[in-house]
């Protein structure tokens, strides 16, 4: 945490792997099947960000949004800060599990999952990384924590999608609730967008730069989950009429 190269360094080679030398390793061989490692890194993730939202039940978020500053005062809840250690603590290992989730891309060149390759895939794993990496390094514990426990909630739901998948064919049937992931998901990036205007509005005392660069990425992931939603349900359900 103490420089940036070490994000960048492990963004570049993540880039340089999934675009060229993944598929390019994969192109002549056979798909891996990965089942049981699926099904174990996928329960790791749905516990882990379990463990990540229920830090909500240990603060009060309205003292976080309404308090001098937009900024959650450690000294009136946890004397001893140890509230405090455990946020910070918290925000790394978000930052963590957004590096972890690297791994998703790979496993999609392993399985040979092309059509997973997409650009929203690509660009959403690599840009939530570095803006985990951005908020730990500058406001840990501050207007991060509402963006943290709000993303964990969602993966919750996620992973445990894909955790169903993994287990098989016969398990399908479990999974017709697959659109309403990218809904989720845009319900997500909406109430970030609100709460981001709000820090702006109320002036709260975060580095504002970052406020705006966050912002306008979570206008192009409002654009490419919509688009990607309309492409994937609304269109090929006018194809199948």
């Amino acid at each position: 945490m103490g420089s940036p190269g070490p994000i960048f360094f492990i963004i570049s080679i993540y880039l340089i792997f999934v675009i060229k030398i993944g598929p390019k390793i994969m192109e002549n061989r056979p798909a891996f099947e990965l089942k049981n490692l699926l099904i174990i890194y996928n329960a790791i993730l749905v516990v882990f960000n379990l463990w990540l939202a229920s830090l909500a039940t240990k603060i009060d978020l309205s003292a976080l949004i309404h308090s001098n500053g937009c900024k959650l005062q450690y000294h009136r809840l946890s004397k001893d800060g140890s509230l405090e250690t455990t946020l910070s603590e918290a925000a790394w290992w978000y930052f963590f599990a957004k590096i972890i989730e690297l791994v998703d891309t790979v496993f999609f060149i392993l399985r040979k999952k092309q059509n997973q390759l997409t650009f929203l895939h690509i660009y959403h794993h690599s840009v939530t990384a570095l803006f985990s990496w951005c908020y730990l390094k500058l406001i840990p514990g501050e207007q991060g924590i509402i963006v943290g426990i709000l993303n964990s909630t969602v993966h919750i739901i996620m992973y445990s999608y894909y955790l169903i998948s993994a287990l098989g064919p016969k398990y399908k049937k479990y999974l017709w609730w697959k659109k309403y992931m990218t809904v989720v998901q845009l319900i997500q990036f909406i109430i970030m967008m609100i709460y981001l205007l709000f820090t702006l509005v109320m002036d709260c005392g975060v580095p504002k730069i970052l406020t705006y660069c966050f912002m306008i990425h979570v206008v192009i992931f409002i654009y490419l989950f919509s688009n990607f939603y309309r492409k994937a349900y609304i269109r090929q359900k006018k194809i199948v009429k």
